[in-house]
């Protein structure tokens, strides 16, 4: 199998989703998108592409014209059932490539925020083994509404955090895949986020919340793209 992770910024990688990978026998190509204007092969002939957060937002194609370039690609590749998981701002792109613009949340998510499962989850290929709900990873200003015809899966109380669109594409908000050194890193760099700054982010309260969560959300990070990668393979 070959997974394709499309890469936003070098700290927001494909993280313990590349130790599920591994461990799954695949092979992982990364693409630094902001760096490379080409993919290291043609995303349609991957079995299953990621697509990754960034600081950058879904509607910022003016500041990154790739953006644009990225929602028509996730479109064929929808378009061709291609078994994709956008993460955050991927998650957004994906949705929109589905019909459903991202938008501006009402209230920034950051730090560990509760999601419940849907009826729909509970019975999701990927989010079943989570109902009925569990606390997750969060860093984000907007949000994506539910595609015409995907199935809403988790929600927060702010937002929608996870939907399939088809049969074996998934768009989810929270950061199931982030590594204890890039959330320190995040952390670290918060003030880089307007957002953050407004709200009043306490960084290390975030900072000694997050080392006593991350390994048990890292394992959850990674049976998720098992099971992802299950979906996948079930589908080739």
């Amino acid at each position: 199998m070959r997974v394709l992770a499309i890469v936003y910024q070098r700290d927001a990688g494909p993280g313990v989703f590349a130790d599920a990978i591994a461990d799954k026998g695949a092979t992982l190509d990364p693409w630094m998108r902001a760096e490379a204007s080409s993919p290291p092969g043609d995303p349609a002939g991957y079995d299953a592409v990621l697509c990754l957060g960034g600081a950058m937002h879904a509607d910022q194609e003016d500041r990154h014209p790739w953006l644009r370039e990225d929602k028509a690609m996730l479109a064929e590749l929808l378009a061709r059932e291609v078994p994709l998981l956008g993460v955050c701002l991927g998650g957004q792109l994906l949705a929109d490539a589905a019909g459903a613009s991202p938008r501006r949340s009402p209230e920034p998510e950051i730090g560990w925020r509760e999601v419940t499962l849907t009826a729909d989850g509970a019975s999701d290929p990927l989010m079943a083994p989570l109902a009925p709900g569990f606390e997750a990873f969060e860093w984000h200003s907007y949000e994506f509404p539910l595609p015409a015809g995907a199935s809403r899966l988790a929600e927060s109380a702010a937002c929608l955090q996870a939907a399939r669109v088809g049969e074996v594409a998934w768009a989810i908000q929270f950061h199931a895949e982030v590594s204890a050194v890039d959330a320190e890193a995040w952390i670290d760099d918060y003030r880089s986020d307007e957002d953050a700054v407004r709200i009043g982010l306490d960084p290390e309260a975030l900072r000694a919340e997050t080392r006593s969560r991350i390994g048990a959300w890292n394992e959850l990070g990674r049976g998720l793209c098992e099971r992802f990668l299950d979906a996948a393979a079930t589908r080739g």
